[in-house]
């Protein structure tokens, strides 16, 4: 049997080195958080951020969202239900108040938590304990309010966000928690994106298939439109719409890039789109429908971390920014 051959150590004596003055470098001490005292203001905190990873992706979006604004396009955001249920209505509620959100879609499960909110100030179940009694999702008022906005958003033609938005408005005693009724309240654009057999309300005997696809293919419509409005003409480095999703997995990054396919063909120049997703994990379609396919490589920004803490350090961010001189 023939011995295995001795491969021998490597010379290392002949390598090219250079002094550490030569080396461009990824990390400074300029970079490094700075230490704030106790009772600083906002602006101090988050000026003190570290700039890195994460803390430089949000600022990059505060200042795409700004100049968006600036430039009067559209800054949208699609929102899972789990945003809903983290108490996070009031944040989203006030940037569209500001005229800084300027469209928000949800899920038919945010719809649902929306509705439910606002009508009752309590929403979510426990899903395990009533599924076994055969209850789980047989709230009977849910399921009539919103059969009611899917007749009417599909009737008048405004879609189910808006019908809902402003039956909310107009009878529930917590509407100004209601991410919809915000919507409607502020003249900005709230839509809902149903997939039949997914929400709870479908298992009720007054949900109307036919209603609830009209409604929500409205809505659709309206959503494409605003991609449409994200069409800029200026400089090919000039500021253009954003998008962010925040906590949906699956249906609203289908539905954006639908629309953008949509609103490419009919003639928009997206270039200039910035995209990011906000999320505890990454996925593969807010991955690729969010932050890939649709933008310039660099215009699309991930930010993990918890909505109840992104969300509202986003929105200290962008006042900030927006009050700066």
């Amino acid at each position: 049997m023939t011995k295995p051959r001795k491969t021998p150590p490597v010379d290392l004596t002949g390598l090219r080195r250079i002094g550490v003055g030569q080396r461009e470098h990824l990390v400074e001490t300029d970079r490094a958080a700075a230490l704030i005292a106790p009772g600083a203001s906002v602006r101090d905190f988050l000026e003190a951020l570290p700039d890195f990873l994460a803390v430089r992706r949000l600022r990059q979006l505060v200042g795409a969202i700004v100049a968006a604004r600036t430039a009067d396009l559209p800054v949208m955001f699609g929102m899972g239900a789990h945003v809903i249920k983290v108490g996070c209505s009031p944040t989203i509620v006030d940037l569209m108040r500001r005229g800084v959100i300027t469209h928000v879609a949800l899920n038919g499960a945010g719809a649902i938590h929306d509705y439910e909110l606002s009508a009752t100030g309590a929403t979510s179940e426990d899903v395990g304990a009533n599924l076994k009694e055969g209850l789980f999702g047989m709230v009977r008022e849910t399921a009539e309010a919103l059969a009611a906005a899917a007749e009417a958003g599909a009737r008048d033609d405004v879609g189910l966000g808006r019908a809902l938005g402003e039956r909310i408005a107009a009878d529930c005693p917590h509407a100004d928690f209601s991410i919809l009724a915000g919507a409607a309240r502020h003249a900005r654009a709230g839509t809902v994106h149903v997939a039949v057999g997914t929400d709870t309300v479908h298992m009720h005997p007054e949900s109307d298939g036919a209603a609830i696809g009209a409604a929500s293919h409205t809505d659709f419509r309206i959503f494409c439109q605003a991609v449409c409005d994200m069409h800029h003409d200026g400089p090919a480095d000039g500021p253009g719409g954003v998008y962010v999703n925040v906590g949906s997995a699956v249906l609203l990054p289908e539905v954006f890039l639908k629309a953008v396919s949509v609103a490419r063909n009919l003639g928009a120049n997206l270039d200039g789109l910035t995209t990011a997703n906000l999320d505890m994990l990454t996925h593969y379609r807010p991955t690729q429908n969010v932050l890939t396919r649709p933008v310039a490589p660099g215009r699309g920004m991930q930010i993990v971390g918890h909505h109840e803490l992104a969300l509202p350090l986003l929105r200290a961010a962008i006042l900030e920014a927006m009050e700066r001189p």
